[in-house]
C-alpha cells in the first residue's frame, strides 16, 4: 500500500489517538502513533505527524510534548472539560432523583468520551454511591423534552396527573381527565423538576412535578399568562414555595438564635431577609414564604431555637399542627 494511504482518516485518527491515550499525566511517542496508525491501514510520516498536529491546535485541542529520556511525549493539554468538571457532573447526574438508574450509566458512559481513557477510570472511581433514591419513569425524558417544544411554539400543553396511592401504583387525579396548561418554566427543585405554568381556568400560577406527569402532548391553543410571566421571578417562586407545595404567600416574623440567622439568609437570600436584634443572643427575623405543613416542620426541626411570633394566623397554624401532633403521638406513649 502507498505510504498516503487512507490520508483523509489520518487528522481524525490521530486526534482520537491523543484524546483517548493521553493526559497531562500520561503521553505518547511518536513512534507510538505511528505503528497505531499503520494498525488502522493508515500511511503517515514522522515529519508530517508534526505539521498535523499544530492542525489540530486550530480545532481547539492543545498539544504539549515533553522529553523524557531521548524520547519526546506528546499529550492533549486543554480539553472542552476539566477532568474536575466532568466529576462534577458525574456526581450532578449520581444525585438526580429524576435521572434513572439505566440513564444515568449512559450519560456517565457518554461524558467519559471527554477525557482519556485514565481518566475515565477515575471517573467509574468516583461513581461510588450506590442505593440513591432514582425514579423509575424512563419517559420523564421525553417529557422535559415536550415541556420546551411548547414553550418554544407558543402553546398549551395537555396531560394528565398522578400521585401515589397505598399500593405504591401511580393514581391519576381527576378521575383521569387531561390537565390543560400554559407551560412557562421549567425548574429544578428538591431534586425533582417541576413545569411551572397558567392554569386559565383557576385563573393562577401552578406547578406540576414532571415525573408524575403522563400522556403528554402539546395542543393547537397558544398560551395564555403572558403578563403574569413578564416580570415573574422563577428563583423567588421557588424560594417561597418551599418544597414546591401550594400555600398562601405572606410575610412571617420570627424570634431565633443569632445562630440561625445564616440559616435564614442561606434559605431565602441575603436580600430578602429582614434581621434586627432582639436581645444579646436573639433576633428578629423577617421573610416571605407560602405558608404550608412543610414550612412549619421545617421551622419545627430546627428544635426550638426559632419560634414564630406573627401574623396571628400562622403563629395560630403552628398551634394547632403542634396539638394534631402531641394527640397523635401521646396515645402512644400512653
Amino acid at each position: 500500500m502507498p505510504k498516503g494511504r487512507n490520508q483523509k482518516l489520518k487528522l481524525f485518527f490521530l486526534r482520537k489517538i491523543l484524546t483517548e491515550r493521553t493526559d497531562r499525566e500520561h503521553g505518547i511517542t511518536i513512534k507510538d502513533i505511528l505503528e497505531i496508525l499503520d494498525e488502522n491501514d493508515i500511511g503517515a510520516e514522522r515529519k508530517s505527524l508534526y505539521d498535523d498536529m499544530k492542525e489540530l491546535e486550530k480545532t481547539g485541542v492543545i498539544i504539549k510534548g515533553q522529553k523524557k529520556g531521548n524520547e519526546y511525549y506528546y499529550h492533549v493539554d486543554k480539553r472542552e472539560f476539566e477532568l474536575a468538571e466532568l466529576k462534577l457532573l458525574v456526581d450532578a447526574i449520581q444525585s438526580s432523583r429524576f435521572i434513572t438508574e439505566k440513564k444515568s450509566d449512559e450519560l456517565i458512559r457518554k461524558l467519559e468520551g471527554f477525557c482519556s481513557v485514565y481518566e475515565a477510570g477515575d471517573l467509574q472511581r468516583q461513581v461510588y454511591v450506590s442505593g440513591r433514591v432514582k425514579t423509575m419513569n424512563e419517559s420523564i425524558y421525553n417529557s422535559i423534552d415536550a415541556i420546551y417544544n411548547s414553550i418554544s411554539s407558543n402553546h398549551e400543553i395537555r396531560f394528565k396527573y398522578g400521585s401515589w396511592n397505598i399500593k405504591k401504583e401511580m393514581e391519576l387525579k381527576k378521575g383521569g381527565a387531561f390537565y390543560q396548561i400554559s407551560p412557562w418554566a421549567l425548574v429544578w427543585s428538591n431534586e425533582y423538576y417541576y413545569m411551572i405554568g397558567f392554569d386559565s381556568e383557576a385563573a393562577m400560577i401552578k406547578h406540576y412535578r414532571v415525573d408524575k406527569m403522563s400522556a403528554m402532548s402539546s395542543t393547537d391553543t397558544l398560551r395564555k399568562g403572558s403578563e403574569l410571566f413578564k416580570n415573574f421571578n422563577l428563583a423567588e417562586y421557588t424560594q417561597k414555595n418551599m418544597s414546591m407545595y401550594e400555600g398562601v404567600e405572606k410575610t412571617i416574623s420570627l424570634e431565633a438564635d443569632n445562630s440561625l440567622v445564616g440559616v435564614f439568609i442561606d434559605k431565602f437570600g441575603l436580600e430578602d431577609v429582614t434581621v434586627m436584634s432582639s436581645d444579646e443572643s436573639k433576633s428578629i427575623i423577617r421573610f416571605r414564604v407560602c405558608v404550608n405543613s412543610q414550612f412549619l416542620g421545617w421551622i419545627f426541626a430546627l428544635n426550638g431555637k426559632a419560634r414564630i411570633i406573627g401574623p396571628k394566623s400562622v403563629v395560630q397554624q403552628a398551634e394547632d399542627m403542634i396539638k394534631k401532633l402531641y394527640l397523635q403521638y401521646c396515645t402512644i406513649v400512653k
